[in-house]
This record gives structure tokens, sequence and C-alpha cells, in this order.
């Protein structure tokens, strides 16, 4: 295996990090890890989707708008999972 060092990361960058990995029950290094994991899986997706991108029957959306509404979804769930954190924070 590797190692990856990224330089530079804004602070505030990093406190969300921190805080998503928290939520998830999940140090830095295993949060990270998953999320460079999951990016990799989905740029296998992303190909596929281009390989179907003219058929005409199935879904109507374009594979960048099948991309976008994912993201979306996912930021949409980590929002919600940062909220609860925050939430049983101020019960304790």
């Amino acid at each position: 295996m590797v190692a990856l060092q990224i330089r530079d990361v804004p602070d505030e960058v990093r406190d969300k990090l921190a805080e998503l990995a928290r939520v998830r029950g999940q140090s830095m290094q295993a949060f990270l890890l998953s999320l460079v994991i999951d990016e990799a899986r989905r740029s296998a997706n992303a190909a596929l989707l281009e390989r179907f991108s003219e058929r005409t029957d199935g879904s109507r959306l374009s594979p960048a708008e099948i991309v976008k509404t994912l993201e979306e979804a996912r930021s949409e769930r980590d929002a919600q999972l940062a909220e609860r954190f925050r939430a049983s924070n101020r019960q304790t």
C-alpha cells in the first residue's frame, strides 16, 4: 500500500472532515480512506454510464445529471448526519 498526503488543506475544510468522521464514528484516517475508495469506485460507475449515454431506452437523465443527483443526495445525507451529531451533543 502507498501513503497519500494532502497539503494546504484549509482549516475549515479539515474541521468539517473531522466532524463528518466523528458523526460516522470513524477516525479521520478511516474516513478519508473511505472517501478515496468511494471516489475510485464511482469513477468506474461514471465510465459505465458514459458507455450507455447514447441509448434511448431507460432513464432520460444524462450521466452528468445522474452523477449530480447522487452527489446532492449524498451531501444531504451527510448534512443530516452532522445535524444529528450536533443535536446529540446538545443533549449531553
